[in-house]
């Protein structure tokens, strides 16, 4: 009878790579699409507070800025950590995999502790930074000071799960997050409506909801059902396993960390040249784009763990099948959802406002923004494929590139060269997407063949240099 190590590697290093990657990618999609409905729960319930209902959901919008931060902390300090733990795997090389959860979940829990200190000193500070005025600062404060007070949970919960689904548990891992979405959709009209505590419900709702999720989380990694198990004895951080894991969690955490700085800077740009119609077109296309690549992050999440066991254990063939594979299934999906938003864009906005005038705004306003989406597949499969093969400075680059780079500053420099100002807001993610497909399409087709050429040749890699 095999050990669940010895069926977890027969299953990465041998079944068929395309039934194991929709296997792996449809609870990972699942998940993805049950996280951002978690969210909205919250501000569906708190819309509907009688008489306050308006002003309280925007002072608990202020709190999305502080929210992504502390999801991308837990990036950070455990994401990075589950390619390298997946690669350890591929080599059987066990104990490392172990050291390496081991030091992400000390890392993931003093992160914890930290931001919880912080928050509940210093979060007034930060919600007025993010745009919290006198009429909304009360019902921010008061869904901030208790949300922190949960922060190691969220930490655990987002951070740790990664190292479920690194090992194959795609399933396992979306329950993790289910548990977590179904007791928020219960307990919130009880603690805001039934017990008449509001923004501070919903956050104690949250709150819960989130450590339900990390039970869970915990409970399995020190279980019988898994490969890797948390160990008192691998817990001491060892900078030597533990600093590679942190520059490989950079990545996510800069395209995380730094969404609620592009959505100030679109804004603020917008009102400034096409007033609050141009801002209300903006919220809504933010949320088209932030909804349809969760199908995408699905199916980069469900590849990750092919490519990480497979480049550990030196079999270039599947390596190459699954990124192709990977490849293959982005493009087809972004071509898919570029069609929809330049030949039906209704079909997006109609789910978000009915308003005719805020429709036939963003109708324009969607084909310019999501005009080069057709080619993000490319972006997001090759970025993604270089996380899982351990490649922290290019990925970091990556990330850097498109957000902080091109984007920020375009969205203030090209209002400089056109008469439509708006038009040239709008445009910059286009220009940003363009450049940075065509930047690490290059990059990545130069290492991939280095990278393939030198597994095939027999020669041990550490990981893919830049």
């Amino acid at each position: 009878m095999k050990t669940v190590s010895e069926h977890k590697k027969t299953d990465l290093g041998s079944e068929p790579v395309g039934k194991l990657l929709l296997r792996l990618a449809l609870p990972a999609i699942t998940a993805q699409i049950v996280n951002v409905l978690y969210n909205m729960v919250d501000r569906m319930y708190i819309g509907h507070i009688p008489k306050t209902g308006a002003t309280a959901l925007t002072g608990v919008g202020v709190c999305f800025p502080v929210i992504m931060i502390i999801s991308a902390f837990a990036a950070l300090m455990a994401m990075g950590g589950a390619p390298k733990a997946s690669i350890m795997l591929g080599r059987k090389d066990h104990e490392t995999a172990e050291r390496i959860l081991g030091c992400c979940t000390s890392g993931t829990v003093i992160a914890g502790i930290i931001l919880t200190g912080v928050l509940l000193l210093f979060g007034k500070d930060l919600l007025l930074l993010f745009g919290a005025s006198d009429n909304t600062i009360g019902y921010a404060e008061g869904y901030m000071r208790i949300y922190a007070c949960g922060t190691l949970f969220v930490q655990i919960a987002l951070g740790l799960n990664s190292f479920i689904t690194t090992q194959g548990f795609a399933g396992i891992s979306m329950v993790s997050v289910v548990i977590g979405a179904v007791a928020n959709i219960i307990l919130d009209p009880i603690f805001i409506f039934g017990f008449d505590m509001g923004v501070q419900g919903a956050a104690l709702a949250t709150i819960i909801s989130q450590a339900l999720s990390a039970a869970w989380v915990i409970r399995f990694l020190t279980g019988k059902r898994t490969a890797l198990k948390i160990k008192a004895k691998y817990m001491k951080i060892q900078w030597k396993i533990y600093g590679p894991c942190l520059a490989l969690g950079m990545s996510p955490f800069i395209m995380q960390a730094t969404e609620g700085a592009i959505t100030v800077c679109f804004n603020s740009s917008l009102l400034h040249y096409g007033g609050d119609l141009a801002v209300g077109a903006m919220t809504i296309l933010s949320s088209v784009m932030q909804f349809s690549m969760l199908p995408l992050q699905g199916i980069t999440q469900g590849a990750q763990p092919i490519v990480s066991f497979n480049y550990g254990a030196g079999n270039a063939v599947r390596v190459k099948r699954t990124f192709f594979l990977l490849l293959r299934a982005s493009v087809i999906y972004s071509i898919s959802l570029w069609a929809i938003a330049m030949f039906a864009p209704k079909l997006f906005i109609m789910i978000f406002t009915s308003d005719a005038e805020l429709v036939s705004y963003t109708m324009w306003a969607i084909r310019i923004y999501m005009a080069m989406s057709l080619i993000f597949g490319i972006q997001i499969a090759c970025q993604q494929t270089f996380i899982a093969l351990g490649n922290a400075k290019t990925s970091l680059f990556l990330a850097v590139l498109r957000k902080i780079i091109l984007l920020i500053p375009l969205i203030f420099t090209l209002p400089m060269f056109f008469e439509d100002k708006t038009m040239a807001v709008f445009m910059a993610e286009p220009v940003a997407d363009t450049i940075a497909v065509a930047t690490t399409a290059t990059m990545f087709l130069i290492q991939f063949r280095k990278l393939m050429k030198r597994m095939e040749d027999g020669t041990k890699i550490d990981e893919i240099r830049s």
